[in-house]
């Protein structure tokens, strides 16, 4: 059991959602904070089947417990909840006319926006629930996250090779693709090998839709299934101007390093290697995610490129701090030129190279090299980002 930085603590007073994709713990986590809860598990075929011809019977039962918001202890929870859209109303009823509170868990609100059922008005506080972060881990090792990716049940195994291609094959080729109302299963697991060549990269729909023998718009509606189902998020440009003329088109990296290097079929991940600095750079963005949703600060991360080529992984807050990664144990004037360049335009409060570097500096001009643990930790005791 790992400790989770998601508390739910508001759930002992308003009804939230927790989305989060297959596997990563959402109903571990809640049998743990709520082990006395009422809970409807919709991945129970009795269940799923009588609540779906009817739905009143959630109301109906609810009532038999005579369960009002001045008795009710822990909140109500129903798991898989987009396999059943209409218990939605249901829920919103009885919130409003008994005060009772849920937790509405699921793996993607896409089916549940799609066909157009009740998101309860603004009654119910969204959480997302990520793979594991550092700050989860016991005895974290960076080797063993950009390898095995940080999905619970894939962390722990010596060898995840074979769940992660289950993952892959059982959940994003069948499951997934079943989200873009579409009989095409091959092109949709074609792009999905082909988004994850260009994980971390800047993406052009064109060059993806020629690889994938589909058009633009399909691409375009790919993606957004990825970020629908939470397999994946964009990073927008940053696009406040300044002298140097900028590239404003999205990055795009996927919810897991390990589900990328089993999308790709990657090798091992060896420190010094080319491959382990785009996946160290992958790793960073998710901590920065995750640190921006579970503090509740919910900063913008986005990302900085001019049309000449200086970059910047990461810029936070609105330019308040630059972040770059290279996998280097020897930090060097060459790899500072993208944070200096992006300082000399937007004065941020912190510029930062997170590297392999075995001990912590500053730079004459002000910015600071950080080991890779010494920013993890950094990041989690809210000293990157404040409140």
């Amino acid at each position: 059991m790992y400790f989770r930085i998601v508390s739910l603590e508001t759930a002992n007073k308003y009804s939230c959602f927790l989305w989060g994709p297959r596997q990563t713990g959402k109903s571990t986590l809640l049998k743990f904070l709520f082990p006395n809860a009422l809970t409807y598990d919709l991945l129970q075929s009795d269940q799923y089947r009588r609540l779906l011809q009817n739905p009143e019977l959630l109301r109906q039962e609810l009532e038999a417990h005579g369960l009002t918001g001045n008795n009710q202890r822990e909140p109500v929870i129903i798991d898989e909840v987009q396999k059943v859209p209409d218990l939605l109303d249901e829920v919103h009823w009885l919130i409003e006319n008994r005060g009772l509170r849920f937790i509405l868990c699921g793996s993607s609100a896409r089916k549940v926006k799609r066909e157009r059922a009740n998101l309860l008005g603004g009654r119910a506080i969204r959480y997302e629930l990520l793979p594991l972060v550092s700050k989860e881990i016991t005895d974290f090792s960076l080797v063993r996250a950009l390898n095995h990716g940080t999905l619970p049940p894939h962390y722990t195994q010596k060898n995840p090779r074979r769940l992660l291609q289950a993952y892959i094959g059982e959940y994003l080729r069948e499951e997934i693709a079943a989200e873009a109302v579409t009989r095409n299963v091959p092109a949709f697991g074609k792009f999905l090998e082909v988004a994850g060549l260009s994980n971390g990269g800047i993406v052009n729909y064109s060059n993806i839709a020629r690889e994938c023998g589909v058009s633009s718009p399909t691409v375009r509606s790919y993606f957004q299934i990825l970020e629908d189902t939470l397999i994946g998020s964009f990073v927008p440009a940053f696009n406040k101007r300044g002298r140097r003329r900028i590239i404003e088109a999205h990055k795009f990296y996927f919810f897991d390093v390990g589900i990328v290097s089993a999308l790709v079929r990657r090798g091992p991940v060896t420190p010094g290697s080319e491959l382990f600095g785009r996946c160290l750079e992958h790793f960073v963005y998710m901590e920065l995610k995750a640190h921006s949703l579970y503090s509740g600060l919910f900063y913008p991360i986005n990302y900085w490129r001019t049309a000449s080529g200086q970059e910047v992984d990461f810029i936070l807050n609105d330019g308040e701090v630059s972040v770059e990664v290279k996998a280097t144990e020897n930090a060097q004037t060459h790899h500072l030129r993208g944070l200096r360049a992006f300082a000399e335009e937007h004065r941020p409060r912190q510029s930062l190279l997170v590297s392999l570097d075995p001990h912590p500096r500053k730079t004459a001009a002000g910015i600071r090299i950080l080991p890779v643990h010494h920013f993890l930790h950094e990041l989690w005791e809210n000293r990157i980002i404040a409140d």
